[in-house]
């Protein structure tokens, strides 16, 4: 098993070593110490910025796929009213068919909001274990693609506030060329990962709670779904906080990094593109009245949706005017005479002038 991990994750070390070496390569050509914690820090950085802009294209496709699982709840709602309490393989079977053809007709798919994530966590261990094989390869370990020893041992030695990128909570010692040497402050390093720490929940809790409250609309937050997402909206972070205390100080960095871009990214979509129902829509339509521009709501082919018609207003011809109007009188058709006799194209006599 460890052995197709390690096959699996390979190919990711290698393109994060690159980038990571890439940006360090960049900062130092613009006058940064190569050394410097502050270098190897914005390398970092400048990795979770390359990688996401990379997922751009992803991440809009995730927004529309949530969009449009919103917009079909209503009508996931009465598919699973109409099989509630039936556990019978044919009920099942029936609900299960109804529900893939909803999808299918409104051509959403359930699993697309969850792309971009997935195509994250590979990305997110391959980092890991680069930050951990740094000591190792300073050591004399094989290179991952430019991380040479020389490279590795400068980047495993290199502080951010004084405590080492390589370092965490428990652990303040690291390896140089395979000697442990002691950090210079066990305590700095212990600051400095708490605050880092404090940080990347307070920053998850912080992007979960914005597509929550502000990108939701109130029909949604009903939902089992929803009451879960709210639940793991308080549970994540706490999860970050007992478990980042085993992360190296550049992973934090990295999470942190990742977690202020979601949050940026989130922010513009939701005030250009918000879920229908929610307040975000409420407010842009708002902003777009006082700007006197018409607000297109996002609709999906397939799906009939419980919106108002504006039927124009026709007048009843059996309604009286109200008194003071003047009522516009009618034209009527007149029959010219035409032909001999004094007869029309009809066949009748005209009328006698007086």
């Amino acid at each position: 098993m460890n052995a197709i991990f390690d096959s699996v994750l390979a190919p990711l070390e290698w393109v994060v070593a690159w980038l990571m070496v890439g940006c360090h390569t960049i900062f130092t050509a613009i006058g940064l110490p190569a050394a410097s914690g502050l270098t190897w820090g914005l390398s970092i950085v400048g990795l979770v910025i390359v990688i996401r802009i990379i997922l751009i294209p992803l991440f809009v496709k995730q927004t529309h796929a949530s969009r449009r699982m919103q917009l079909i709840q209503p009508e996931m709602a009465k598919i699973q009213k109409k099989y509630k309490g039936k556990t019978d393989p044919e009920s099942r079977q029936a609900l299960s068919q109804e529900t893939m053809g909803l999808y299918k007709r409104t051509g959403t798919n359930p699993f697309a909001s969850c792309l971009p994530l997935l195509l994250q966590s590979p990305i997110f261990f391959a980092l890991y274990r680069v930050l951990a094989n740094m000591a190792g390869i300073a050591g004399g370990k094989p290179p991952i693609g430019p991380l040479t020893p020389e490279v590795a041992a400068q980047a495993n030695a290199s502080r951010i506030f004084g405590a080492p990128l390589s370092a965490t909570f428990r652990q303040t010692v690291t390896l140089v060329h395979g000697v442990a040497v002691s950090a210079p402050s066990a305590f700095n390093v212990k600051i400095v990962c708490v605050v880092m720490i404090v940080l990347m929940a307070g920053s998850q809790f912080a992007s979960m709670h914005q597509l929550m409250m502000k990108n939701m609309p109130a029909s949604a937050l009903d939902n089992p779904a929803a009451k879960m997402q709210k639940k793991m909206m308080y549970f994540l972070p706490l999860m970050f906080i007992f478990s980042g205390v085993t992360f190296v100080i550049g992973l934090l960095l990295y999470m942190l990094t990742t977690n202020l871009w979601t949050m940026g990214q989130q922010f513009y979509t939701i005030r250009r593109m918000p879920a229908p129902g929610s307040l975000a829509e409420k407010a842009l339509e708002a902003r777009r009245l006082k700007s006197g521009k018409e607000h297109t709501k996002f609709s999906i082919p397939g799906l009939v949706q419980d919106e108002a018609e504006e039927v124009p207003d026709i007048p009843d011809p059996d309604t009286k005017p109200a008194s003071g109007q003047r009522q516009q009188p009618k034209r009527k058709k007149r029959v010219k005479p035409t032909g001999q006799g004094g007869t029309n194209q009809a066949g009748t006599k005209p009328l006698e002038q007086a």
